[in-house]
């Protein structure tokens, strides 16, 4: 089964990567061929090879099909700022970025995960938001949800952002950021309450994020079943 998905944030910092490597992991024991792209990382450093991301470096040891790391993370931005800040002189473009994600759909792979950068509407250059990504290539969105203090404006927010440009939300990952967030519970009940998606899974807070641990919290025959590509 071929399906491709895009992973957003509600904010930077939330656990996209660990998501994605979990959502990866999950699939790859299904018995899928997967593979997880970051087309765009701002916070990078200088090796022999090139710009190297930490994320993408992780989505990569994730997969089980082999991808060079320029098809993976094909735009590397030195500084960890926001992507229009990153880029400098440079111009970003969304549909540069959407064609090389378009390249590698185009590879015999059943499952692709491409991370997003920071959240929803984090600005590419002066006109476009990264959000424009996911709607050149009409992907379902996959939510990763911070849970912390202030995680019910912010995905509620997000949920909205990504009706609004016509996209699909297929599922959320709640991802337990702080051990005592407050009334963990009851806030994740009052997202399961108001989110139009299923609830793929709850990460619980780890001191050592590990994305094939946090696959075993996750549930994916709710968005496989979809078949949303």
């Amino acid at each position: 089964m071929k399906a491709a998905w895009f992973v957003c944030g509600t904010d930077t910092g939330v656990g996209k990567t660990l998501v994605t490597g979990a959502l990866m992991h999950a699939a790859i024991a299904q018995g899928y061929s997967t593979v997880g792209l970051k087309p765009l990382a701002a916070g990078c450093e200088l090796t022999a090879e090139g710009w190297r991301n930490e994320d993408a470096l992780h989505l990569q040891a994730c997969a089980n099909v082999e991808l060079s790391y320029d098809q993976i993370n094909p735009v590397a931005l030195p500084e960890a700022v926001a992507p229009h800040l990153a880029a400098g002189t440079r111009i970003l473009s969304a549909e540069r970025i959407a064609a090389y994600c378009r390249g590698t759909l185009m590879q015999p792979v059943d499952q692709v995960f491409i991370e997003g950068a920071g959240g929803w509407r984090v600005p590419l250059n002066a006109r476009e938001a990264f959000s424009e990504v996911p709607r050149l290539l009409n992907l379902p969105i996959i939510m990763v949800v911070g849970m912390r203090l202030g995680c019910l404006n912010h995905a509620l927010l997000t949920a909205e952002a990504i009706a609004r440009d016509g996209l699909r939300l297929a599922g959320w990952v709640a991802n337990q950021l702080d051990p005592e967030m407050p009334r963990f519970e009851e806030n994740l009940e009052s997202l399961i309450q108001r989110l139009r998606a299923p609830l793929l899974g709850v990460v619980p807070w780890m001191s050592a994020a590990d994305s094939q641990h946090a696959a075993q919290h996750l549930d994916l025959s709710l968005l496989l079943s979809s078949n949303a590509r």
